[in-house]
């Protein structure tokens, strides 16, 4: 039974808190302060707090919970780093918070295989510090250090992605707790099978709905015997995308190739100390021998002086490169504290790479047009760039125009047969366009989500509505 606002009777979710903390004890908390943390995200989404947050220490102790809160009907949410940015965790029908962070362990590391298995709470920062004395690395980088369980239920990238791919290449085996409680492997370790449904390529990207990862087995690459990279700055944002298309087309084995707009550039300036002149700017990375990644720079040069651009800037110095990317890294907060009194809301769409420099153009005419503060960033290898909006919360007029903005971007992706979130995630802030990119498609996702969480407590709320 849930009231007007679509909350579980209180009695329900007491009796589901009273027999979770039988067994988990002190690690069950109803704090006002630790709920509204495991609700809210770090944009402008308001959030709603969980009724309690369970920290789990096991998958047995996970598939516990799920029992009893299917039991009662009491929805549940997981929760990883709190990183996410479109209230994937927020509790709008209340329930419990799964938090997942103190399961983080690294179980296992094949290195002749080049695979691993680790907690759901492993952070990508963590598995590469387990990683560094064996010679192998994990690529995929978003700008926080997430967690591996969520990255693999957002279905994350980042700036590695258009060498490395997406967590939907790299993930080869889940363990997920179902809503029945039971516990599923989804694979095995084999890089390649044709055995019944394809569970791992179901789950990622399910963002909780459909069950909770608790253990993620993922691939793992030698780190390059020589990695380059660099600054390359453009006279407009039209010649630095054009210039990212023909390396693409051309088939330059490029790691990384992200840009900057000019306001973006600022930003970083100030922030971390890069010096850049404040221009439409491309960084790039290239992995490879020494004579490969030689080569592969100077080429890039020569594409870049075509369309205006240059010089190229590159260095083969670990510390300059570790001083760029982090920076790209801090390309929110960099942006944040150019506005320090707004709110930054961060779109996520993804085109074809041929329609790339048309689609950040007409965005960036958009901005102009609408008198709002957004600079431009992305890994524009694969299409995926990001506007940061800036506004005020409390200023109707201002939010209106920024959500205006932001709607427009999306259908303005899907009509170039895009996505309108490429790496962030649906989670609720991306739930109105999916029926313009999925069409009936949209049905069959209400369908699974109907056949495996008949009692929709899994995260409701989030992708679909059943």
């Amino acid at each position: 039974m849930m009231d007007a606002a679509g909350h579980v009777a209180p009695d329900k979710v007491a009796r589901a808190v009273d027999e979770i903390a039988a067994f988990l004890g002190e690690r069950i908390s109803r704090s006002a302060a630790v709920c509204e943390q495991h609700g809210k995200d770090l944009t402008w989404n308001p959030g709603d707090p969980p009724d309690a947050v369970a920290f789990v220490q096991s998958t047995e102790e996970v598939s516990r919970i799920v029992r009893i809160c299917a039991a009662h009907g009491v929805p549940v949410i997981p929760y990883g780093t709190g990183t996410s940015l479109e209230g994937h965790f927020s509790a709008p029908h209340g329930g419990i918070s799964v938090d997942l962070s103190q399961m983080n362990r690294v179980l296992e590391v094949h290195e002749q295989d080049l695979d691993c298995r680790v907690e759901a709470g492993v952070t990508r920062k963590q598995l590469n510090e387990y990683l560094r004395d064996t010679g192998l690395f994990f690529p995929i980088d978003p700008g926080a250090d997430a967690s591996l369980g969520g990255m693999a239920a957002t279905r994350a990238s980042g700036t590695n992605a258009v060498r490395y791919g997406t967590m939907r290449e790299n993930v080869l085996n889940l363990t997920a707790v179902m809503v029945d409680g039971e516990i599923v492997h989804t694979a095995r370790r084999a890089r390649k099978s044709s055995a019944g449904y394809d569970l791992t390529r179901l789950l990622v990207g399910s963002e909780g709905t459909l069950g909770i990862i608790t253990e993620v087995s993922l691939r793992l690459y030698g780190i390059p015997e020589s990695i380059s990279g660099g600054v390359c700055p453009f006279p407009d944002i039209e010649s630095a995308c054009n210039a990212v298309i023909m390396t693409i087309q051309m088939g330059i084995p490029v790691a990384r190739i992200e840009l900057l707009d000019e306001v973006q550039v600022r930003a970083c300036n100030a922030y971390s100390d890069l010096g850049l002149k404040e221009t439409p700017t491309l960084f790039l990375e290239f992995h490879g021998t020494e004579a490969g990644t030689h080569e592969q720079s100077e080429t890039f040069g020569e594409i870049a002086q075509e369309f205006g651009g240059g010089p190229f800037d590159w260095t083969t110095k670990p510390e300059d490169r570790t001083k760029l990317w982090q920076a790209r890294h801090d390309a929110f907060w960099a942006g944040k504290s150019l506005m320090p009194a707004k709110e930054v809301f961060s779109t996520d769409v993804c085109v074809p790479i041929s329609r790339l420099a048309e689609c950040v153009v007409e965005t960036k005419r958009d901005l102009a047009e609408s008198g709002l503060f957004g600079p431009i960033v992305g890994h524009v290898g694969d299409g995926n760039f990001h506007v940061l909006l800036f506004c005020d919360p409390s200023d109707a007029e201002e939010k209106g125009r920024a959500k205006a903005f932001s709607e427009r971007l999306a259908m303005r992706a899907i009509a170039m047969d895009g996505t309108c979130t490429g790496e962030h995630g649906v989670g609720v802030g991306k739930k109105p366009f999916l029926e313009a990119e999925h069409g009936p498609g949209l049905q069959v996702m209400r369908a699974i989500k109907a056949a495996l969480d008949p009692g929709n407590i899994m995260n409701p709320g989030k992708i679909v509505a059943v």
